[in-house]
Parts: C-alpha cells; sequence; structure tokens
C-alpha cells in the first residue's frame, strides 16, 4: 500500500425519539452536518506545540484550497483569523497522526483547545497529492463525506486484502479505522444524490486487488484529482450562490412567513435601533436551525445558533444586540408537517 490516506472524524449517529417519522428523520438528516450557507467559516493554524506547527509553504497549500472551494461561487466564506478563539476551524500539522478531519458543523462541537483538522504527511513533496489533500479535508469540514463508501456505488470490496493493505504502513490502521473509513456504507438519506463519482475529490485512490466489484476497477482505481463536475454540483446545491441585493428586513413584533421547501434557507437583516437583548424565534409545527450573525468588513461573526429539529419545540434565539450594527438572521427549514406553516418574528 502506497496511498496515504484520510482517516475522517465522523459524528455519532443522530437517534431521535419514537414519535419521529422516517420520513422526518431522513429529511433532518440531508442537512443535519451543513452549515446554514453564507457563514464565513474562520480557520485558524496553531501555533504552539511545535509538532502542531507547519511553515508558511505548507500553509499556504490549505489557504489555496479554501480558495479553491470558494471559486466554486458557492455562498459560505473563510476567513483566516489570529485568533484560536475566533476559530470555528483548527488546523495542525502533526505528522504522527495521519490526515483528517471532523465533518460539517460537528467542528463546532469541539473544545476550543482542540484541532479539527489535521495534515499528517507533507503537502509540498508532492504538490497534486498535497492540494488534494487540502481540498479533500476542507470538504470533510463543509459536511461531504468519503465518496467510495456511498451506498449507491456498487462497490464489492475485497476485505481481507482491505483490512491487510490498510494495517500495513504507511497507514497503520486498525480493523475499526478501516471500517468506518472505506468498507462501512454512508446511511443512504446523507449520501449526495443517487449516482457515485469515482472521480470525486472526496474518493480514495485503490490500488489492484481491493475492489471486486465492479469489474472494471478490479485492477485500481485513480480519480482524476481536483473538485469534479460533481463535486461542484453539490457544492453549490447545498451552498449556492448568494447575490449582493438587500434581504428582507426583520421588524420587531411581526411575524413573516416561511415560504420554503425542506432544506431551502431566508435569509433577514435586522438593525436594532436601540442596543439591548432581543429575542427570536420559530413558530410553527415545523424543524428549522436558525442562526444570528452580525456583519461587518472582515465578514459575519457567528453570535448564535439553535436548532429544533427532532424535538417538539421551536427554535430560540436571544441576544444582546447594539444600536447601529447590521444583523442577519438565518433560518433553514429541515422539515415541515404542512408547507407555508412556520414563520419568524423577533420582539
Amino acid at each position: 500500500m502506497s496511498h496515504r490516506y484520510c482517516a475522517a472524524r465522523f459524528p455519532k449517529a443522530r437517534k431521535f425519539a419514537a414519535g419521529v417519522t422516517a420520513d422526518r428523520a431522513r429529511l433532518i438528516r440531508q442537512t443535519s452536518d451543513k452549515w446554514l450557507n453564507g457563514t464565513t467559516i474562520r480557520y485558524w493554524f496553531f501555533d504552539k506545540p511545535r509538532k502542531w506547527t507547519a511553515p508558511n509553504s505548507q500553509k499556504n497549500v490549505v489557504r489555496e484550497a479554501f480558495r479553491k472551494w470558494k471559486a466554486l461561487g458557492i455562498g459560505l466564506d473563510f476567513a483566516e483569523v489570529k485568533n484560536r478563539t475566533e476559530a470555528d476551524v483548527r488546523i495542525a500539522f502533526d505528522q504522527d497522526d495521519g490526515s483528517w478531519s471532523y465533518i460539517g458543523t460537528d467542528v463546532r462541537t469541539r473544545r476550543r483547545d482542540r484541532r479539527t483538522m489535521n495534515f499528517g504527511w507533507s503537502l509540498t513533496g508532492d504538490p497534486k497529492e498535497g492540494m488534494d489533500t487540502a481540498i479533500h479535508e476542507i470538504g470533510h469540514t463543509l459536511g461531504f463525506p468519503h465518496e467510495h463508501q456511498n451506498p449507491f456505488a456498487g462497490i464489492v470490496w475485497n476485505e481481507p486484502a482491505v483490512y491487510a493493505a490498510l494495517a500495513a504502513p504507511p497507514n497503520k490502521w486498525s480493523k475499526s479505522t478501516t471500517y468506518h473509513n472505506i468498507i462501512e456504507k454512508i446511511v443512504p438519506d446523507t449520501v449526495q444524490g443517487s449516482h457515485w463519482d469515482p472521480d470525486s475529490v472526496m474518493h480514495y485512490p485503490f490500488e489492484a486487488g481491493l475492489i471486486k466489484k465492479p469489474v472494471k476497477y478490479r485492477g485500481g482505481l485513480t480519480p482524476a484529482g481536483d473538485l469534479s463536475a460533481r463535486d461542484r454540483l453539490w457544492a453549490l446545491k447545498f451552498y449556492p450562490g448568494i447575490s449582493a441585493g438587500t434581504l428582507p428586513p426583520l421588524a420587531l413584533l411581526q411575524s413573516v412567513a416561511l415560504a420554503l421547501q425542506p432544506g431551502q434557507q431566508a435569509n433577514f437583516s435586522f438593525h436594532p435601533a436601540e442596543t439591548r437583548e432581543y429575542e427570536f424565534r420559530t413558530f410553527g409545527a415545523s424543524d428549522t436551525v436558525m442562526a444570528l450573525d452580525e456583519m461587518s468588513a472582515s465578514g459575519a461573526r457567528h453570535i448564535a445558533e439553535d436548532d429544533d429539529s427532532g424535538v417538539d419545540r421551536n427554535a430560540y434565539i436571544k441576544a444582546k444586540l447594539r444600536a447601529g450594527r447590521k444583523y442577519v438572521l438565518r433560518v433553514r427549514l429541515q422539515y415541515a408537517h404542512a408547507a407555508g406553516q412556520t414563520a419568524v418574528m423577533i420582539w
């Protein structure tokens, strides 16, 4: 085995109460680890301990990989910050720990002193492999899983050969790590579309003898590298570009109906006339994720977020806002019992 692989940090499978229907659970899972579109994801490189640090030549590959994702035209923004406490994504270069990332918004559940992404080999020795590695790990941070674990791929593994190959250098994986990163199939509800993309940047290359079916890949499989056409398609599906136009405003004590389909998002602006605490709430029999950001020249700064999906309550945020500043409220509908029965209000 000559390939070095990413060992993604997968979140625990979400469990729902007995009263949550299968259809409701399916719709929630489809976007449960995706960021709200319009979010500015802030990243930071560790400056200590020494084994977690890297020269600028390594960091520049990661910076360029973030630019490549943004160049697709997605609605997310990325900003490098100098303070660890401001970062959503905390990046290290521990050469003894392999390359990996947590998946999607699961990074926000990690302690501020912990890594959420690591690069375990040089990103500059083989420039093509290094860039693909950085793009791949950022793809995980955006919520995209391993494509070779797509249940629609129809891959039949030569499992003894896979386990033996991954247990050997350079990966030296346990059987559990190999299972969770290669053999295990992703829950169909969380897969991007119904077609397999062997050229996805989220797909591992595989040497001969590891795949039994499809027969054409018995001699090995090597993705084309870089972001594939379907990578671009699905990135823009979940994070479509946002126009520079003015957002609809929220007015105090006036509810706004949300005419959304599951997975769709509405964004609103709010300009407080006085400095005080304000409360935001959704209404209706629905599942939503709601987030409040403060806008500035450096992008959107996350203030608060609430996710009411799968439980019998509505999303609620209470925050002190300052007069003269601009805020954006983002609401994504996960599920609704009936169309047009969800609203949002501020007071």
